[in-house]
């Protein structure tokens, strides 16, 4: 069987990690220095689809390493209702693939306009989402052929991370993130098709996580969707009780993304009333009573764990999409480059 693009760009996340780290510590130190003599009191955040997801992870990770709140900002209050918005002395973090999506540029833009520190984070360096930016992390993956994206998805969470690292001046985060690539070969090759094995027959499922974990549930439902057809829906481990887990009956399948941070103990209780309620639950980072435990990588700083559980993820999902006939490559009605106004 011919390998699929989205099978050799999960293969390269290790090497695109380990490049941009190699290579970016210029811009980043310049990124760095500029968002500490701002000192923003709150940071706007500018993205759609899997892009909004790194966006949410870096929510959580810069509200929990500085204290400063971030906030999505829809960007059609720029392109669509014309409306400036007052971030002067603030930041504005914009991540686009393409870097080309004519409304993520006019909320970058309008951001820039308006006085915040606007950075980009994107693929394509010389994008009009980058040239309308103070600053840019390009994530230099290379070319991404599989509509569904995944190693440009992890490069943005980690040019977000290391500029974290570099603008707290965090020396545990810092050399944390430069052991990464070696984490995440890891976290390629371990097994889940446990997990795929029950998704080739769903029609549904729920996909939990807390903090940074939240974001990457949710960025594993979309590619649920996108890839393999299945409705999945994520929800926080404490959200999910508020009224979803009424539908959780026998034999639901439910992946709940646990790492070991102080949310940990909560999202395992959840797990284990959800297995009691009938569901087939599988789990990481605990050890739940009537819970599969899929493997994770051990040992790794609790703002970076969340990351490369999606890679493990990404590689047993491109398997249950073949599995259940879909091309990984090219979900329906879906396109590379997705522009909206």
């Amino acid at each position: 069987m011919t390998q699929s693009h989205m099978a050799r760009e999960v293969a390269e996340i290790p090497q695109v990690v380990a490049r941009f780290l190699a290579d970016s510590q210029g811009v980043l130190g310049a990124a760095a220095a500029a968002l500490r003599q701002t000192d923003p009191g709150v940071i706007a955040t500018v993205a759609r689809g899997s892009s909004d997801h790194a966006a949410a992870y870096l929510k959580y990770a810069i509200e929990l390493q500085t204290g400063i709140p971030v906030a999505s900002v829809g960007p059609s209050i720029a392109s669509i209702y014309k409306r400036p918005l007052r971030l002067a002395g603030g930041a504005c973090i914009g991540i686009s693939q393409s870097g080309r999506s004519p409304d993520i540029v006019e909320m970058m833009q309008a951001s820039t306009d308006s006085g915040a520190l606007s950075i980009a984070i994107t693929n394509h360096a010389d994008s009009p989402m980058a040239l309308a930016s103070a600053h840019c992390l390009p994530l230099q993956a290379g070319e991404e052929k599989s509509v569904a994206a995944t190693k440009t998805f992890v490069a943005s969470v980690l040019a977000g991370l290391a500029l974290l690292a570099e603008w707290s001046d965090d020396e545990s985060l810092r050399d944390s993130i430069a052991a990464l690539p070696d984490a995440l070969q890891q976290a390629v090759s371990l097994d889940w098709t446990p997990l795929a094995a029950r998704l080739a027959r769903a029609q549904h499922a729920f996909v939990l996580g807390r903090g940074p974990g939240f974001a990457i549930a949710n960025e594993a439902a979309l590619k649920m969707k996108e890839t393999s057809g299945i409705h999945a829906e994520a929800y926080s481990a404490a959200e999910v009780l508020h009224g979803p887990a009424a539908i959780v009956q026998s034999s639901f399948p439910v992946l709940a993304l646990g790492v070991d941070d102080a949310a940990l103990p909560q999202l395992a209780a959840t797990a284990s009333r959800l297995a009691d309620q009938g569901a087939d639950v599988f789990v990481t980072g605990a050890d739940v009573p009537g819970a599969t435990i899929l493997p994770s990588v051990p040992g790794l700083h609790p703002l970076l764990a969340p990351l490369s559980l999606i890679v493990s993820y990404y590689a047993c999902v491109e398997g249950l999409a073949r599995r259940r006939g879909f091309d990984p490559d090219t979900p329906p009605h879906l396109r590379k480059v997705t522009e909206t106004r």
